[in-house]
């Protein structure tokens, strides 16, 4: 059986980055991927392949609380979720590290604070080369470093947008982009600017995912390991139980095992919480690391939905997710609750539709939804969900994973729609028309939209009610980490890759310490 340092199951935000972060130590490092490499190929660009054929979504079978299956919208390549994601790394507001009230009840405190992880979230932005403008966003905290590339322009409609929203008295301000673009220089810039980014993978390798930016570099150090199509599938300890001993892996259709001295689960939510789950043994009789019986639970993902305006004037933008608000992040003037976050998503185009809605769109003719997208200018708005114990992951003998899920703060998320819509007669669009896309859900279950999952494997001081310890390492292991999404005790309401990548970088420099 080889033997490493340190082994990580899972490549995207938290383990891509993570093995960057070591790679330079010298350690023997495996990184483990169930999914291979994406491919790329003209289909990367092809919205009817992404959107309608969904031919880079993993053919997982998830069931619901009633025992209902259904497809997850989830991503198995070497890079995770991020090969797919819209590129958004914002930092949580300083006031998400603490204990907020919401409309359905209380946000928990994490058990670091902002000013602990905003080092490391200076290191991610840089390692992560965001373009983005300090100072515009009122709910922004405070930062050690400006961002490392100039904010992403926005193209006319969206400036006049932007010029709009300020005109009426808002903040909008140029949202933090992952993309390896230049301006200043395009015929030396990697990003183009083209239409297929958000929700689609980058043909041209000009995304900053964790592929690219975590894993490639990782693995130009010669103690750094891949392994593709490597599927964990249980973890084994030693006989108290205290620590991990092995990692057993599915194969090219063979089992094999591995052994290290640290151990790191990044498998995104759901499948860490089934991995530790499906590790029960007698000195772990309700899962690894479960004696708190938390692992699972907690599961959260943002009540989000996309939207699209009708502009009266068309909307020729290519690249779109270059502007947000956060006027109502903390509430409004008739709302004392949270609100969330508003910001664009990718331009719709007609065949996004057919993906969204077949139903509806079924029928209808090709030049009606090209008139649609022609006027449309698309809006993403994320709400907090809280951390529920009843929304959980649970596994059975054989591994059929459940998501047991119900929403909360649908109010503060009705509340937000309806703060957008109030806008639109200010921002020469029909406020008649804000119509529901279902980009990211395409599933008519809303659980299968699951790219912000996080929450299942939550980090705290009490053994009694978390799994995780400061440091992500488990109460119960001396030797297994968790460094992924799994380990929020709130979401906020902004995408949590950023966050993510910040804290598998302090995770890293623990590890450096331990290890050394």
């Amino acid at each position: 059986m080889d033997s490493y340092d340190v082994i990580i199951i899972g490549t995207g935000a938290g383990g891509g980055t993570l093995a960057r972060h070591l790679a330079p130590s010298g350690k023997r490092i495996l990184l483990l991927e169930r999914g291979d490499w994406l491919p790329r190929e003209l289909q990367n660009w092809l919205a009817g392949d992404v959107f309608v054929d969904n031919r880079y979504v993993s053919p997982d079978t998830w069931y619901d609380a009633k025992g209902k299956p259904f497809q997850p919208q989830i991503h198995y390549f070497v890079g995770g979720a991020t090969k797919l994601y819209g590129a958004a790394l914002y930092r949580l507001r300083k006031e998400d590290f603490g204990e907020l009230r919401h409309h359905d009840g209380i946000s928990p405190a994490w058990p670091i604070s902002y000013d602990e992880l905003e080092p490391y979230y200076t290191q991610a932005e840089q390692l992560y080369e965001v373009h983005g403008a300090r100072g515009e966003d009122p709910t922004e905290p405070s930062a050690s470093a400006p961002y490392p590339f100039p904010a992403v322009s926005h193209e006319p409609r969206i400036q006049q947008l932007s010029d709009d929203l300020a005109a009426a008295g808002y903040h909008p301000f140029h949202a933090p982009c992952g993309v390896r673009l230049n301006e200043e220089n395009m015929p030396h810039s990697r990003c183009v600017r083209c239409p297929t980014c958000d929700g689609f993978p980058c043909l041209v390798h000009a995304k900053s995912d964790a592929e690219l930016l975590g894993v490639r570099p990782a693995l130009e150090h010669p103690n750094v390991t891949l392994l593709t199509n490597a599927k964990a599938v249980k973890l084994e300890t030693n006989e108290t139980g205290t620590a991990v001993t092995k990692v057993v892996v599915e194969r090219d259709g063979a089992t094999e095992s591995f052994a290290a001295d640290i151990v790191v689960v990044s498998c995104g939510a759901a499948n860490s919480a089934k991995l530790l789950l499906m590790s029960a043994s007698d000195t772990h009789p309700n899962g690894l690391a479960n004696g708190s019986d938390q692992v699972g639970r907690h599961f959260m993902f943002h009540d989000s939905v996309a939207v699209l305006a009708i502009s009266r004037e068309e909307n020729p933008t290519v690249f779109q997710k270059t502007l947000g608000l956060n006027d109502f992040y903390f509430g409004s003037d008739d709302f004392e609750y949270p609100l969330g976050n508003i910001q664009m998503v990718g331009k719709s185009v007609a065949q996004m539709f057919r993906g969204e809605r077949p139903g509806e769109t079924k029928l209808a003719p090709e030049w009606t939804l090209n008139r649609v997208a022609r006027h449309a200018i698309d809006f993403w708005l994320s709400t907090e969900d809280l951390p529920r114990p009843e929304n959980r992951v649970t596994v059975d003998r054989d591994g059929k994973l459940t998501l047991s899920y119900a929403e909360t703060n649908a109010v503060a998320k009705e509340q937000l729609q309806a703060k957008l819509k109030s806008m639109l007669g200010k921002l020469d669009m029909n406020p008649g028309h804000l119509i529901h896309r279902f980009g990211y859900m395409k599933n008519d279950i809303p659980v299968a939209g699951c790219a912000h999952q996080a929450g299942t494997c939550r980090f705290g001081t009490d053994p009694a009610t978390s799994v995780l310890d400061v440091n992500c390492r488990a109460h119960e292991l001396d030797n297994l980490y968790v460094a992924d999404t799994s380990i929020f005790p709130s979401i906020g309401a902004v995408n949590p890759a950023l966050t993510a990548m910040a804290n598998a970088i302090r995770v890293g420099d623990h590890l450096l310490e331990r290890l050394a």
